[in-house]
């Protein structure tokens, strides 16, 4: 996996985590896994697809949903509103429309497609090659984690097919 494709997405989530929940972020944690992702709480997928494609997964304990979910909406939000759920995939929304500006910067281009919440048990099932970062953010409202699989899809000139 190459920093240029993930990096984008690391800063943007800082930025967009201090600047949601008025404080710092630091990152706590960073591992490499190949496999399945299990979720942690509630989680949002955005997939992406185009000269890069994969997937980054947005994932909070539901507490720690419904603090930033309270956070947002200045009173306090139970843990089964849906607004935590919507919070989730909102968090999600605004970390990958930032990364989007940078890697569209760098010449990519790309569909992001919206964020879906999984409420299955179950982990998130990726392929043979998908190697992900996964990290957590320390936050005053809890540990959101972030988890992206990136690469390359690009056709290279000589795969290409000339019809005449």
């Amino acid at each position: 996996m190459k920093m240029e494709l993930i990096q984008p997405f690391i800063n943007a989530a800082v930025c967009v985590l201090a600047e949601t929940l008025h404080c710092s972020t630091r990152i706590t944690d960073v591992t490499m896994e190949e496999e399945t992702y299990r979720k942690k709480g509630l989680a949002a997928e955005v997939a992406i697809s185009g000269d890069i494609e994969g997937r980054v997964i947005f994932d909070m304990l539901p507490p720690t949903a419904a603090r930033v979910a309270s956070h947002l909406a200045g009173s306090e939000v139970p843990e089964t509103d849906d607004m935590v759920r919507e919070t989730v995939c909102e968090i999600a929304n605004l970390v990958i429309g930032n990364a989007v500006t940078s890697l569209n910067d760098q010449g990519f281009r790309f569909k992001i497609h919206p964020p879906e919440l999984h409420a299955a048990e179950q982990g998130l099932a990726g392929n043979e090659d998908t190697e992900a970062l996964v990290m957590c953010f320390d936050t005053p409202a809890g540990d959101v984690f972030m988890n992206i699989a990136m690469r390359y899809n690009r056709r290279r000139k000589a795969d290409a097919v000339t019809t005449i």
